[in-house]
């Protein structure tokens, strides 16, 4: 659950309203996914009070799947954010503590039917710790078996992990189940050590087997690899309300638009597109586009140049 202050604007130390909204980078993307016409199922967990009953409303009212978002008992709880609707000096609270989503188990990820899937999408905050990290792992490991389109958000939070050397050796073999990475600047340099920079680990991940490497790069727009070639897309103007949500956004656009066959470099577009929009408005989930309102914002805007390196 999130939960923004209101009206725009307003700081969370003096607010007196908070509106709520579903959250959750995982959840985002699924909303995503089904606001633009494809079917999402989530696997996730929610604790068994009104608070797991919201979200578990939220995620039927989007169109999203919950057969597989199982209740957790005792204390652990679902998550909460609280996030300011403002870019200038934006703040985020997250509450993780015994966090719900982290005890989905690997007998439950072997028990979803892939047959029908066409991609598996993984956030990385999923694998900080087990039962999810191992359930996480088996899945990739399924799909990819299965020779289902694999997909890693990095998502690096440091606050859900042990240490930053678990986090690295953990991702890292994500990563390694996985035909498309996206992240931003910071998370490809985390990923790539001291050994190399960033940016030539995004380069050098996509050599093989038809890997796709998206690496982030905040207004300087995204640097895309794959097949061999560098692929450099600029960012859509926009009027941003808050700097959250576009992340989600991008990846439930572009994987939509590139599993129906949409060129590689029209997907980041339309991903971009999608972010330039959710920033613009309240919320995250609530935020996502429908087709028609991703179509005319492409039409009725001027398509992003390539940016310089």
């Amino acid at each position: 659950m999130d939960l923004a202050p209101e009206p725009a604007g307003t700081g969370m130390d003096t607010a007196v309203a908070f509106l709520a909204t579903l959250g959750g980078s995982a959840a985002n993307i699924a909303a995503g996914i089904s606001r633009l016409g494809s079917n999402a199922i989530l696997f996730s967990c929610v604790s068994s009070d009104p608070v797991g009953d919201y979200c578990l409303n939220q995620l039927a009212a989007f169109g999203v799947d919950a057969t597989h978002v199982s209740r957790s008992h005792g204390e652990t709880r679902t998550s909460l954010a609280l996030t300011e609707a403002r870019v200038n000096d934006h703040r985020t609270v997250i509450y993780r503590n015994h966090a719900a989503d982290f005890e989905i188990t690997a007998a439950q990820a072997d028990a979803i039917d892939l047959s029908t899937f066409s991609s598996v999408i993984v956030t990385g905050t999923a694998l900080a710790v087990d039962p999810s990290r191992s359930a996480v792992l088996s899945l990739l490991k399924r799909a990819r078996e299965a020779g289902i389109q694999t997909v890693l958000d990095i998502d690096y939070r440091p606050y859900s992990w042990a240490s930053a050397e678990d986090a690295a050796a953990t991702l890292d073999s994500a990563a390694r189940y996985c035909e498309i990475v996206a992240g931003n600047e910071e998370e490809f340099a985390f990923l790539a050590g001291k050994e190399c920079d960033g940016l030539k680990f995004a380069e050098e991940f996509a050599r093989g087997h038809g890997r796709v490497a998206i690496y982030k790069r905040g207004e300087k727009g995204a640097t895309t690899f794959h097949a061999g070639q560098r692929t450099d897309t600029g960012i859509w103007p926009a009027n941003p309300l808050k700097p959250t949500g576009a992340g989600d956004a991008f990846l439930a656009a572009f994987v939509t638009a590139y599993n129906a066959d949409t060129p590689l470099r029209d997907a980041v577009l339309r991903g971009s597109a999608a972010a330039a929009i959710v920033v613009s408005r309240p919320g995250c989930a609530p935020a996502m586009p429908f087709p028609h309102e991703l179509e005319n914002f492409i039409a009725a805007n001027r398509q992003p140049g390539t940016p310089v390196s």
